[in-house]
């Protein structure tokens, strides 16, 4: 039964994704789409590592599959929702989650960007031409998760809801 409450929270959570993954904020020069980086803290919170990539991947290539996405978000929302559930597990701190996110889609995630676009899509691209926008909609969807996620827990919700789905 454990398993099929995760799988169904996933499925609803690449759903959510999906479907607001519209929903953008101008920042300076920049785009920010931070629906995906929220959707990755909750899934790393309340379903771990190993839900949280898949629900990424689900994501990206069902955001690839209607062209609202590109080949770009699969290096940086896997590794960013892999890190955010690992340290969350490992830890259970909710501001190493965050860490987390930030480091594993921003810094990495975008640096994982530079082979794509230059072997895959024949682009020419320095190694640190993704971390920037990958920070900045990383942080801005952070910065939603961790207030949704810090009201969770100063209401009591947020451990109910992780007893619930480990139950």
């Amino acid at each position: 039964m454990n398993n099929i409450k995760k799988l169904t929270t996933a499925g609803v959570l690449v759903a959510a994704s999906v479907c607001l993954s519209a929903f953008s904020i101008p920042i300076g020069a920049s785009m920010c789409y931070p629906i995906q980086h929220l959707v990755n803290v909750i899934a790393g919170v309340f379903l771990g590592p190993a839900y949280g990539v898949l629900m990424a991947f689900c994501t990206s290539l069902i955001r690839n599959f209607l062209g609202t996405g590109t080949i770009m978000a699969f290096p940086g929302s896997m590794v960013g929702a892999f890190f955010c559930g690992w340290l969350y597990q490992m830890t259970k701190k909710l501001p190493l989650a965050y860490v987390g996110e930030i480091f594993g889609t921003g810094i990495l995630g975008g640096m994982l960007c530079y082979p794509i676009a230059v072997f895959v899509l024949g682009k020419e691209a320095a190694l640190f031409t993704y971390v920037v926008p990958f920070l900045v909609s990383t942080v801005g969807g952070t910065v939603m998760a961790a207030i949704l996620l810090t009201t969770m827990e100063k209401m009591g919700v947020l451990d109910k809801m992780k007893q619930m789905l480990n139950a």
